[in-house]
């Protein structure tokens, strides 16, 4: 009988949800059925935490409106759930964030991590981009970008034309304007 449980609850998952934590913050795009109408809305928040194994896996996300928290729990295989998005990633220490609760505006701002430098072999290879590495630029492109003139010698000499055409215009008014 548990073997038969298992094989129901695994058809159950869906493998399309992104990877997420508590502290992380997430747009969660749901159906809601109002009659006879069906519409897509978005709720976005910081994930306070997440619980469960397996098809009962639920996460719970909070956010403040018009200065009142609001907090809506969903299971994370639901099918009424269209797609998570992360927006941004918290730096956190806890598993559950509990303590937001008791916070209000600012305070209740969770640090985000920043992402510095390119990505990681392992993530570039993931991204499809490549094995990491930096290519080779190829025979014909070198060529070309060989005969194209520097950025910043085209923008020396604009500069240097600019510099000069108010210089004729400031003569021209002199000449013009009467001694007196």
């Amino acid at each position: 009988m548990h073997r038969i449980i298992q094989d129901l609850e695994q058809r159950q998952l869906r493998s399309d949800r992104p990877r997420f934590k508590p502290g992380d913050t997430v747009r969660v795009h749901f159906q809601v059925i109002e009659g006879q109408r069906r519409r897509l809305q978005v709720f976005e928040g910081i994930v306070i935490k997440r619980q469960g194994a397996g098809a009962r896996e639920t996460f719970t996300v909070r956010k403040q409106s018009f200065g009142v928290g609001v907090e809506r729990t969903f299971p994370l295989h639901s099918p009424k759930i269209e797609k998570i998005e992360v927006a941004a990633i918290g730096d956190v220490s806890r598993a559950k964030l509990y303590y937001l609760r008791g916070k209000v505006g600012k305070k209740a701002r969770v640090r985000e991590v920043q992402r510095r430098g390119p990505l990681s072999s392992a993530d570039a290879v993931a991204a499809g981009v490549g094995d990491g590495t930096q290519p080779e630029p190829e025979a014909g492109t070198a060529g070309e970008q060989e005969q194209q003139p520097e950025p910043e010698a085209v923008a020396a000499e604009e500069s240097a034309a600019a510099e000069s055409e108010p210089e004729a215009e400031t003569e021209e008014a002199g000449a013009e304007a009467p001694s007196v």
